[in-house]
């Protein structure tokens, strides 16, 4: 309780700065400066019936959750799922989904007052945390409340786990307060039972289960069509300081007397964060390379660099590539989603660091759906050798497909475990 208490005393400090840092971020992503009295636990009124809640932080977990809620849709009918997220583009994510039964809030801040507003407002049934958001003043006031919440989709790395072992007073009350936890590997099971989580199955991960976008092979065909007959290398998901070493490692390319890359390659770069799509656009100019920005009503095609700074189209970058390259991954920050190129057939490349992804990356590489290089000058050779040789690109969309289709089922698996775990439809719903 000590413990806890000095963790709250450092959010109440927090409180009085975050609008500013909400205003702040809400600059470059308007997404954060609306509905912020729900941060502080005040929401719109609540609709009549059960509710289940699923939190997805932010994109990624959002994406992953979506044959989640398709599934707690499809066998809880007299139920609203309840989609809270902590930033605006798991929001807009979760907005996509479309569907009138699904409700959208921003989780609030981890302080007791607005943990426990948003409790008694929404009442829910049950909470299910999508991978690796455990707060620990909201596990207290959903254990009081009588909600069970099961982390689900579940991961946590040895770095992670090593990060809350610094606090593990307060990290192993806060895990032993969830139902369970369905995680992605054998490995994650572990540490989370290490961790003191009272019941641990392993069911896999909800991102091979991932739905691809009806519209994502219309709409990569008609960016395809604008960039011509030119081979296309997409870097996606990037963060801060890779994309200048992908940029100089370019130049240095360029300036060979034979460069590994094709004439004419056109290289996308999508930043991970949208905040920053102006700081790679800075980058590119210092560097002179001609680019486009891809949310400029109308752009020049003929350009060695395409700047995907619009929101939603990651899936078209990807299905729009010969080659693919996931970010996050050049330097140790444990890799973005190399599934999401996977599953579009798009041969795909990752840096040495992707322990957020370990077993999945692993899984892949070993398929031969991905290939592993050491930094961003055997990035640029790698792409350059596949973007020379159609049959080797052919063997690893095969590949891709022949592995994406052995480890579909997570989100069976996972209902299966859930399932039975959940409490039964209240009869107000029923009824």
């Amino acid at each position: 309780m000590l413990i806890r208490r000095v963790y709250t005393a450092l959010w109440w400090a927090a409180l009085p700065i975050l609008p500013l840092r909400l205003w702040w971020r809400g600059r470059r992503e308007p997404g954060y400066r609306t509905h912020v009295a729900e941060r502080f636990g005040r929401y719109a009124p609540r609709p009549d019936g059960e509710v289940i809640w699923l939190h997805a932080v932010s994109l990624g977990e959002t994406r992953a959750a979506a044959p989640l809620v398709a599934r707690l849709l499809q066998e809880r009918p007299a139920a609203r799922v309840l989609l809270t997220h902590m930033t605006a583009t798991g929001r807009a994510a979760g907005a996509a989904l479309a569907d009138p039964r699904v409700l959208q809030a921003w989780l609030p801040y981890d302080v007791p007052f607005a943990v426990e507003r948003f409790l008694a407002h929404f009442r829910p049934r049950a909470g299910l945390l999508m991978e690796t958001e455990v707060w620990p003043n909201l596990l207290a006031a959903a254990r009081r409340h009588d909600v069970p919440v099961f982390l689900v989709n579940a991961r946590l790395s040895e770095r992670s786990a090593r990060r809350y072992a610094r606090v593990a007073t307060l990290a192993r009350a806060a895990f032993a307060s969830l139902a369970g936890a369905a995680a992605q590997t054998a490995d994650d099971a572990a540490r989370l039972r290490s961790l003191g989580v009272p019941e641990v199955a392993c069911t896999g991960n909800l991102k091979f289960d991932q739905p691809v976008g009806a519209d994502v092979a219309a709409r990569a065909a008609s960016l395809r069509s604008a960039l011509g007959a030119r081979p296309v290398l997409v870097a996606a998901s990037t963060r801060d300081g890779e994309e200048a070493m992908l940029l100089d490692a370019l130049l240095r390319d360029a300036a060979r007397g034979e460069p590994a890359l094709p004439p004419r390659t056109l290289v996308g770069i999508v930043p991970r964060h949208p905040q920053r799509f102006d700081d790679v656009a800075a980058l590119l100019r210092a560097r002179g390379l001609s680019f486009a920005r891809r949310s400029d009503a109308a752009w020049p095609t003929d350009v060695d660099v395409l700047l995907g700074d619009s929101m939603g189209e990651l899936p078209v970058y990807y299905a729009a590539a010969d080659v693919a390259f996931v970010g996050g991954s050049l330097l140790p920050l444990g890799g973005q989603n190399l599934l999401e190129p996977i599953a579009l057939g798009v041969p795909t490349l990752v840096g040495p660091h992707t322990f957020n992804f370990a077993e999945a990356a692993l899984a892949a590489i070993e398929a031969g759906a991905a290939h592993r290089i050491a930094d961003a000058d055997a990035l640029i050779d790698a792409a350059g050798a596949l973007l020379r040789d159609d049959a080797a690109r052919a063997g690893m969309r095969a590949r891709s497909s022949t592995f994406m289709a052995a480890h579909r089922g997570a989100v069976d698996r996972l209902w299966a475990w859930l399932a039975p775990r959940l409490p039964a439809v209240s009869r107000a719903a029923a009824g």
